[in-house]
């Protein structure tokens, strides 16, 4: 699992799949989201504004991403 450090304390979804490389572009995020492939503490996520904090973890596709 990567880990990814945020600087403010939070950062929305949609910043941190293309931060993280797990997608290439804010459309690409806008997709995966929209498919229902992404999970945020294993539950489905769709909203690209959800706000992420120190210790969640962000799961596309099998990689995942823990939010320091």
């Amino acid at each position: 699992m990567d880990e990814f450090q945020v600087k403010d304390g939070m950062i929305r979804l949609g910043q941190l799949l293309k931060a993280a490389g797990l997608v290439e572009s804010g459309g690409d995020a806008k997709a995966v989201l929209a498919e229902g492939v992404v999970s945020v503490n294993g539950e489905v996520e769709t909203r690209r504004g959800r706000q992420l904090r120190a210790g969640d973890v962000v799961t596309l596709r099998g990689e995942s991403v823990r939010v320091t």
